[in-house]
């Protein structure tokens, strides 16, 4: 089994939580489904401490993106995972940089002893998931989350040297103190940057991974949802966190029937 007790409790006084989570499930059950209406009771919930729980909206995190400055279209954009993918289409559709994507297919999971791997989701080696680079002028890395910057910085040391000088990495939120080791590489550009020292001051998670089983990866182990490690809900929604941990429960019994992690988003 996973060593959970290998992964301190993060104690961040801000901690972010981003709304993934409503849209999914309304698209899934509906929008006056038992699970919508647990949805919005979560969200409630969460929200009881404000002055330390901050839930976070898509469309304010493009806003701020868009308002750091405008860029040329990108002949390639690569997105990180489906959720870089999906942060390329949004970001596309709104201005137009991105009008070829292409996916890798690498996540973060727990080596077992307190650390982490970026490995891939399939049988293909990062390296070998990149598309013909030379022909391509200027190349975008893509994903939603900079949080310690590890799955960035592999995807963007995978890239020949000469390539990564001509690329330009972009994500909707992450800790500011992250960043200065990801523009070492390329230039960044965020949605939402907050301050502060990582898990000390701030951390973030996707709602999506209190309910749903994508939250924490194992390698050859099945993945779990943040409520399935309530050592870290305690900590996160202290003196309420049994309550978060039922409703998480009761919407994931909803979500994920058999037990399988959904297919999300």
């Amino acid at each position: 089994m996973p060593n959970a007790e290998a992964y301190a409790a993060p104690t961040p006084s801000v901690f972010y939580i981003h709304n993934d989570l409503s849209e999914y499930v309304e698209r899934q059950q509906g929008e006056h489904s038992l699970a919508s209406r647990l949805t919005q009771e979560l969200f409630t919930l969460v929200r009881r401490t404000p002055e330390r729980v901050v839930v976070l909206k898509l469309e304010d995190q493009i806003e701020q993106l868009l308002a750091r400055g405008d860029h040329t279209p990108f002949t390639l954009a690569i997105g990180i995972g489906q959720a870089g993918e999906r942060v390329a289409r949004q970001l596309h559709d709104r201005t137009g940089w991105f009008p070829a994507i292409h996916r890798v297919d690498v996540t973060r999971e727990e080596d077992g002893n307190g650390g982490y791997n970026v490995v891939s989701t399939t049988s293909v080696p990062l390296a070998r998931q990149f598309p013909a680079l030379d022909t391509a002028s200027s190349i975008a890395v893509v994903d939603d989350t900079v949080f310690s910057g590890l799955t960035m910085r592999t995807v963007l040391q995978a890239l020949p040297p000469e390539v990564r000088a001509r690329s330009h990495a972009f994500c909707m939120r992450g800790v500011a103190a992250s960043l200065p080791s990801v523009a070492a590489l390329c230039p960044v550009s965020i949605g939402f940057a907050a301050p502060g020292r990582l898990l000390d001051d701030v951390s973030f998670i996707n709602a999506s991974g209190m309910v749903l089983r994508v939250g924490i990866r194992h390698p050859d182990q099945p993945s779990q949802a943040f409520f399935e490690r309530p050592m870290w809900m305690h900590v996160w929604f202290p003196g309420y966190a049994d309550e978060v941990i039922a409703l998480c429960q009761r919407l994931n019994a909803i979500m994920e029937p058999d037990g399988q992690p959904a297919r999300f988003p």
